[in-house]
Formats: structure tokens, sequence, C-alpha cells
């Protein structure tokens, strides 16, 4: 869906059926991972597959029911894709830089200090790769986005409704229901810390997975609902746009996520230099951004603040064991998610126990070495400035490329690598 330095001709499909079917995939595929793929991938195992109407609605799925449906768009994209490369250096550097880290994260497997955890870690990378390269080959093909944005604002929508709903009561309830649960000591420390918070995550693993969901998928949804509401008059466009804002900036604010709320500014901010206003109306909407956001934020965590930022003070013991275990292993690193292994040993006494590292960056480094590192950021923030908007020509590339960089600029500080629920669209979207 991201435009490339050398733009690609539409290819002439011999069936224009099947462009139709792969966005309308696409849209579920997105929608589904929302609402049903919010979990680490290190904790699949522990994620039993439903096995009533009641449990496939309401329950997380196992992550290989994920493999089926990105398997299934494989094999339309066969019949969409267009396969001729034509590469400058722009391109070839996007191209072939995602399968370069992957095969090395195969090579670091081989020196893994748990191979399950690598194996699983393996699995979702592989997936993350083939969602980038249906966004190059096939997505890039389709014309009609409209099936892809109705997916996206059904996932969106209903993430945002069970936000709502978590706050006013459901968490509560839930909370209640867990506790009668016979074994409930016996999951791990991290999902029991999630239960007993008030904060809210949805549909996704924790708050700040929330958060980054957020950041990635907003600026689309809010281009999205703005061009299928053309037909509608422009107030009443304006106030489906306010209430699709207003819902998802009351999940951001009751997710409790610091990093996402200051994110969410900076792409406010970015998005308002898009725009084509007057100089001096652009300057007082930014002004007016930066004071009610910065004071709405200083107001709210004025406390956390006060009582030591604990949860800042935490991640910088990751990622203080992160430089130390790749120093210890510089080449091939610890294998593919198996972060906290090593990190149980060196960990600080009163640091919080944790599985990743809270940084996908330093998290390549520890689990596959320097090269694993370079390749990832690479990629990463090579492909943000390759694809950064030139002019506000396209807003829906525009849109795309603001959602982009705030999981990625959000994965300095979390795992978002780590969760299906994000890193399969951030792939496709950036393919």
């Amino acid at each position: 869906m991201m435009a490339k330095p050398s733009p690609r001709p539409i290819s002439k499909v011999a069936n224009p059926f099947w462009p139709g079917v792969f966005a309308g995939l696409t849209g579920v595929f997105l929608a589904v991972a929302l609402l049903k793929f919010g979990n680490p991938i290190i904790f699949d195992e522990k994620i039993a597959a439903p096995t009533d109407i009641f449990e496939i609605i309401f329950q997380p799925w196992p992550t290989r029911w994920g493999y089926i449906l990105v398997g299934v768009m494989v094999a339309v994209g066969l019949a969409v894709g267009n396969w001729k490369i034509t590469l400058d250096r722009k391109s070839a550097f996007g191209l072939f830089l995602p399968i370069i880290w992957m095969a090395w994260q195969f090579v670091s497997a081989t020196k893994s200090v748990d191979p399950t955890l690598t194996r699983l870690t393996l699995k979702h990378f592989t997936v993350c790769v083939t969602c980038f390269y249906l966004g190059w080959f096939c997505l890039s093909q389709v014309q009609n986005y409209r099936p892809v944005i109705l997916g996206i604002l059904s996932g969106m929508g209903l993430v945002i409704l069970a936000g709502w709903q978590q706050h006013f009561g459901g968490l509560e309830e839930t909370r209640q229901f867990f506790y009668q649960q016979p074994n409930w000591r016996d999951y791990p420390p991290e999902f029991l810390k999630r239960v007993a918070s008030t904060r809210i995550y949805s549909t996704l693993f924790y708050p700040n997975t929330l958060a980054a969901a957020i950041l990635l998928f907003l600026p689309i949804s809010l281009w999205g609902l703005w061009s299928l509401s053309a037909m509608a008059s422009l107030a009443a466009r304006i106030c489906l746009l306010a209430l699709l804002g207003a819902g998802a900036v009351g999940c951001l604010v009751w997710s409790g996520s610091k990093s996402g709320w200051l994110l969410f500014l900076v792409l406010g901010f970015l998005g308002l230099l898009q725009l084509s206003f007057k100089a001096s109306v652009k300057k007082g909407l930014v002004i007016g951004l930066l004071v009610i956001g910065l004071g709405g934020f200083a107001l709210k965590y004025a406390s956390f603040f006060q009582r030591g930022a604990t949860s800042v003070v935490a991640r910088f013991d990751y990622w203080r064991a992160a430089v130390e275990i790749t120093k210890l292993n510089p080449l091939l690193g610890t294998g593919p998610g198996t972060f906290f292994i090593p990190y149980q040993k060196i960990k600080a006494p009163e640091a919080e126990m944790t599985r990743l590292c809270h940084n996908d960056y330093l998290q390549q480094a520890s689990d596959s070495g320097i090269p694993g590192f370079l390749t990832f950021t690479a990629f990463i923030f090579g492909s943000l400035l390759i694809l950064r908007p030139k002019s506000s020509a396209d807003p829906m590339k525009s849109a795309i490329w603001l959602g982009l960089v705030g999981t990625c600029l959000r994965s300095l500080v979390e795992f978002n690598l780590y969760i299906p629920a994000l890193s399969w669209p951030t792939f496709l979207f950036l393919g």
C-alpha cells in the first residue's frame, strides 16, 4: 500500500476477480489480527484453541490459525502479484534486506539457548517477512482498497468498543471472573499483573500494546472513514471522524501509556505539517496540540513521576542487560525470542522480571547478535526514510506512513515485533 521510489506498474491480471478477493482477504486478515492475535508469540503454546462458539468469539486464537489465513493469502496472491522485479538502489534495499535479516535469524537459531522459544519466534518472523512480500508484490497491485479499509475500520471499531466496555465496568467483571478460576495463580506474573491493573487493554495483550495499535491504525482509519463517507454531508463526515478519534483517544488515555501519549502528539504534529492549510492556521493548530497534549500529560502523570517512574527505571535495566548480553554473544546472540533466559541471571535484584526486552532493536542485538540488530534497524528506519511522503498529494500513503512512524518509534520502548497483531500489519504496510 506504500509507494516505492520507482513505482511498479499495475499488472494485467487475467481475471480481475482475484485482486478483489485478495483485497477482501487482506481486510479480514487485518481485522482478525487486531482482535485475535494480540498476545506475544513466546506465549503461543499457552493459548488453547477455542472449543465452542463463545470461545471463538471472545477468546484469543492460537497463532497457527493466523498462519493458515496468511497461507490462503499467499495462494490467492500468486494469481494477483506482479512478480517482475525492476530495481534501482533504493528498491533493492527494500526488497532484499528483510530476507537477509530473516536468514540471519535462522543462523542465530543454531546457537539458541532455548530451541522451543526460538522455534515459535522463527515461525512468527517468517510470517512477518511473508507479509512484507505480500504487500510488495500483491497488495500493490490492488486498485480498489475499499475492502482493506473496511477491514481496518471494523477491527479498530471493535477494539475501541472493547476498550470502552472495559473502562466502564467490563474490566472489573473480567477480574472477578478470573479470580474464580481454581488455577488462576498458575498464570505468568505478567498476566496476573495485567489482570490486577485498572488500565484497559481491549483485545490486545496489555495496555501498552493497545496504545501501539492505536498509533499504527488510527491515521489510516481516519483517512479511510473520511474517504468512505464521501457521499455524506460535510457535517456528518466531521462528526464521524470526531466519534472515531474521540473513541481512540479515550482508549489511549485509559491505557495509561505514557510513551503512547507522547508519540500520539508527535504523529499529530507530523500530520498537521502535511495539511495544506495557511501557515498561520497550521502554526496555531500545532501550538494548540502541544499545549493541550503536554498539559494533559503533565496533569495525569505528575504522581507517576513523583513516585520515581518505576516502569522507566525497569526499562533501563532491561536495556542495560541487552547490551551486556550482546557483548557476551556479539555474533549470533542467544537465539531469537530468548532474551529472558540470560536476563534472569544478570538482572538487578530490585528490577521486575520480564520475558521481552521492551526495545525491539536491542532485543535483536541480544537475541541474534550485531548482524541481526543492524539488518533489522536499517530495514525499519531506512524504509521510513525512503517512504516518507514528499507531498500531501496521496493522503492514504501519508496516513499509512504516519502509523508506521508511530509503531516503529514505539518499538524503542516496547516489544511490538513479537506481537502478531502489530508486526504482521507493519510488515504488510511497509511492503
